[in-house]
């Protein structure tokens, strides 16, 4: 005997089915679509660049990445969290493309932790909380080798490189080995301003910066008469060289024609070769001026190597002396460039502060290059330019002042170059008489010649070489025979950051700044922007009048002009501008208070929108959908009625 199904019992095994039916849904959802995803972002926050896929899928061998984030103790900071959202999707999204090569793990140190004790010895740093907590938010990359590099903290400023940062980190772990940076130059960059002789004797003291580079590459000199640049070279320095021969500029064209990059620094003086050796001469060897005029024109960059750069807006300080007196003076041939000067969008300055120069030339885009000039580093409007052979006279500070006249134009001191070249050469040219004495197997080693670059070339070029010389960046201690240094400038920062970025592969020098994850709410500040306006223009108004007001209040109760007749009548004018005051001061808290109240509105209608409108407007058509399906039932039931009653 079938017992027919109650409505009621009907219904509970309806919203069983329905139940299941959403479970297996969701658990087919995730198992089979896991890796789809959508980004809706206006500028692809969440979207990987090319140059990040190509990098992921030349690495050979497994990369962990370790990411530290006090998940618990950042509750309460939501700028810290919501962008720890973010570091935290673009690792997974990472990790995703690599094939399994990205090993991600995310670690919470929390306060007196092994992890936390973990986060200390690998250099992280925590920024401090009211609360004597730390929170911890920072990145550890490991190789299977014994390669170990890190992001200590992820900082609001380094925001928009965020996935720069993190693919060099990949780049950087997946070498074998350390980067081989090739060194054309004329600088006594290794044995310091007393030269080779100082060296000799033992005596030698590097730059600061040639110190940093062998800790950070592979180091190999050239000497300044080559025919070829070795293979292995990653990146070719040129840091004020000597005039160089026709077949060493020939090497350099090549070099960069088959897709080698360069970091290029000439100057139009150079202040290290006016300092003595140990006998109190200058040091044999060192050259004032350099250039590379015909590599220049075929990268598409102009220089002029008999002028340099005046700037009094940017000129430093230097301590004078006249007879017997010391007074400090404006240098005008001495930079001291802030960031205000510097290109904050491209990687290689976006994070450099301040820079010491000194007699700096100047940068032009060649015309009809084919190559993209971008400045790096300019001056102010405040400059002018002098001529090289008066400035090697050793004008005196005071004389480079007497009728400064700038010209109203910003010079480029550091630009970066990009795109397509065309040799500076028509043909390999002739051996020297020397290489010709040597073994004719030298000369079949040499590729063939080529006319045009494989790929963009990557060229950055700074007209100033006392950048490196220490005086001008760095102030050095000796502390039990060793010196350390402590840096004044960015001019290390700079400079390595210009050839970390070189380092590079080609698609990671393509990444550029990514927009800010909190975008603005353009028509809210617009909104606001207008409110204010109008309110302000009241309030400045009204500012006049009371301070017109109270300056006749001043006058009339200082006044001893007045008659003794007219008092009663200026005491009662006292008393009107007493009102007057009190009710244009009632009105301006007035004003300020609606300005206050009209934003706080806005914000509130903002906030609305976003987290309860979108939820109402959602139940309203649910609530509108169920009504049309029960007045459709409905009608269906009573046509039903109808025809049975038929």
């Amino acid at each position: 005997m079938n017992m027919p199904i109650s409505r009621s019992a009907y219904r509970i095994l309806t919203l069983v089915l329905l139940a299941v039916l959403f479970v297996a849904v969701n658990t087919f959802s995730n198992t089979v679509f896991r890796a789809a995803k959508v980004d809706l972002t206006a500028n692809d926050l969440y979207t990987l660049s090319d140059g990040t896929k190509e990098v992921l899928a030349n690495i050979d061998e497994p990369i962990t990445l370790r990411f530290f984030y006090s998940e618990k103790l950042a509750t309460d900071f939501p700028r810290i969290r919501t962008y720890a959202n973010q570091v935290r999707d673009l690792l997974e999204e990472i990790r995703d493309e690599s094939n399994g090569k990205i090993v991600l793990r995310v670690i919470d140190p929390e306060p007196f932790s092994e992890q936390e004790d973990l986060a200390m010895s690998l250099g992280l740093k925590g920024a401090p909380t009211t609360e004597g907590d730390v929170i911890y938010f920072g990145l550890v990359g490991n190789n299977l080798v014994d390669g170990l590099e890190r992001i200590p903290f992820f900082t609001d400023e380094r925001q928009d490189y965020l996935e720069y940062d993190i693919m060099k980190m990949v780049q950087t772990l997946s070498r074998a080995k350390k980067p081989v940076l090739g060194i054309v130059t004329n600088l006594p960059l290794d044995t310091g301003s007393g030269g080779l002789m100082a060296a000799m004797k033992g005596r030698s003291q590097p730059f600061m910066i040639y110190t940093e580079l062998v800790n950070r590459f592979e180091m190999e000199f050239l000497e300044q008469k080559f025919n070829r640049v070795p293979d292995n070279v990653d990146v070719l320095m040129i840091a004020h060289p000597r005039e160089l021969d026709e077949q060493t500029l020939y090497a350099i064209d090549q070099f960069v024609m088959r897709g080698g990059r360069v970091l290029a620094f000439v100057d139009p003086f150079s202040e290290v070769s006016m300092e003595r050796g140990e006998d109190g001469k200058p040091v044999r060897g060192f050259t004032q001026t350099s250039d590379l005029h015909r590599l220049f024109r075929s990268w598409g960059v102009d220089y002029a190597p008999d002028k340099i750069v005046g700037d009094k807006g940017l000129a430093q300080r230097v301590r004078t002396g006249f007879d017997a007196r010391k007074q400090d003076s404006d240098y005008v041939i001495w930079l001291r460039v802030p960031k205000e000067h510097m290109n904050r969008s491209d990687i290689v300055t976006a994070d450099v502060d301040r820079i010491n120069l000194g007699t700096v030339g100047y940068l032009t885009p060649e015309k009809g290059a084919t190559t993209s000039f971008t400045p790096l580093i300019t001056s102010s409007k405040d400059s002018r330019l002098y001529d090289r052979d008066y400035v090697a006279t050793g004008p005196r500070p005071d004389q480079l002042l007497a009728g400064f006249k700038p010209d109203d134009e910003q010079y480029v001191i550091a630009a970066r170059l990009s795109g397509p070249v065309e040799s500076a050469f028509e043909a390999e040219p002739p051996a020297r008489a020397e290489d010709d004495r040597k073994s004719s197997s030298t000369k079949s080693k040499m590729p063939d010649y080529k006319a045009k670059s494989d790929k963009p070339v990557n060229i950055i070029v700074v007209a100033d070489s006392d950048i490196f010389a220490d005086r001008f960046w760095v102030q050095t201690q000796s502390y039990s025979g060793e010196r350390v240094a402590q840096p004044i400038a960015d001019n290390a920062n700079f400079i390595m950051s210009a050839i970390d970025n070189l380092m590079g592969s080609n698609e990671l020098i393509s990444l550029r700044a990514r927009e800010r994850a909190d975008r603005r709410f353009e028509v809210v500040e617009k909104l606001k922007t207008k409110a204010e306006e109008h309110y302000l223009a009241r309030q400045k108004a009204l500012q006049a009048t009371i301070d017109k007001t109270e300056a006749r209040l001043s006058d009339l109760q200082t006044g001893d002009d007045v008659a003794p007749e007219d008092r009663e009548k200026a005491n009662a004018e006292i008393r009107q501008f007493r009102k007057e005051l009190l009710a244009a001061r009632q009105e301006m808290r007035g004003v300020q208070r609606s300005l206050r109240e009209n934003v706080e509105t806005l914000g509130s209608y903002v906030r609305f929108l976003n987290v309860l409108a979108m939820p109402i407007l959602v139940a309203l058509v649910a609530l509108g959908l169920a009504v049309w399906r029960y007045r459709r039932r409905k009608a269906r039931v009573a046509r039903g009625a109808g025809k049975k009653g038929a």
